[in-house]
């Protein structure tokens, strides 16, 4: 029986990648990865992964990420799951044509909203495909960030919230002092100047920034820096955290 490995390969540094992912790579066949467009700066970056730990004949499928709806933003949800259908389609085509086991190079960790796992058990549960599959977990931007800006995510004995930009709002509203945001496609922090921010773009790669302090001090600061990471590396992906 043929296996699927879902591999966390961590925010961008080699270095960064655990011992553990490393063998689950050197144990498949091939990789299958998303293609965002031409000449996609993340499908260079896990090419370049590969030939580090792997070797320059790794051999990686690049399949043609499947356009997200965004016409309607309040059907959100079922946006999404028609892109994660669409997404299982693809690979799974990929899988059926391609003899052997198959990994799939998640950034970060695959715990922390990345959709490889859901795509997984949808291609599984379509019956055309049976294997065993797996999750190598990897370190996480939220531990990166935390380890760059030299702090505790959380004070003593108290939470963390764990949000998307999206829902900000609402982890605001609700009363958490503590917030952890991710997949940020702008920032919008009005009425949060006098909250803390521990703010990554990048983190583990060349394009590297941090920006920390209050927020009505430094939201301008990082909004130059976004503008910077994205020109210089073509994308960006940043976190931050925030306390009231």
């Amino acid at each position: 029986m043929r296996r699927i490995r879902v591999i966390g390969i961590g925010p961008g540094d080699p270095d960064q990648v655990t011992l553990e992912a490393v063998a689950a790579m050197h144990s498949v066949a091939y990789f299958v990865v998303a293609e965002k467009a031409a000449d996609d700066p993340l499908l260079a970056a896990r090419q370049a992964l590969l030939a580090r730990h792997v070797g320059p004949d790794a051999k990686v499928i690049a399949v043609r990420d499947p356009e997200r709806d965004r016409a309607d933003p309040a059907d959100y949800q079922g946006a999404v799951t028609d892109w994660h259908e669409a997404r299982a389609e693809a690979y799974e085509r990929v899988i059926l044509d391609q003899p052997g086991d198959v990994g799939f190079l998640v950034w970060g960790d695959p715990a922390f909203y990345d959709s490889t796992i859901r795509i997984v058990e949808r291609i599984l549960a379509r019956g055309n495909i049976e294997a065993e599959w797996d999750v190598i977990p990897g370190i996480s931007s939220l531990q990166l960030l935390a380890a760059r800006h030299r702090i505790v995510l959380h004070e003593i004995g108290q939470p963390i919230t764990v949000t998307t930009a999206r829902k900000l709002r609402e982890a605001v509203d609700a009363g958490a002092d503590n917030i952890l945001v991710m997949l940020s496609a702008r920032l919008e922090l009005d009425g949060l100047e006098d909250w803390q921010i521990w703010w990554g773009a990048n983190l583990g790669t060349e394009h590297e920034a941090l920006v920390a302090g209050r927020v009505g001090d430094v939201v301008g600061e990082i909004d130059e820096s976004r503008v910077a990471v994205k020109n210089a590396a073509g994308w960006v992906m940043d976190a931050y955290l925030l306390r009231r």
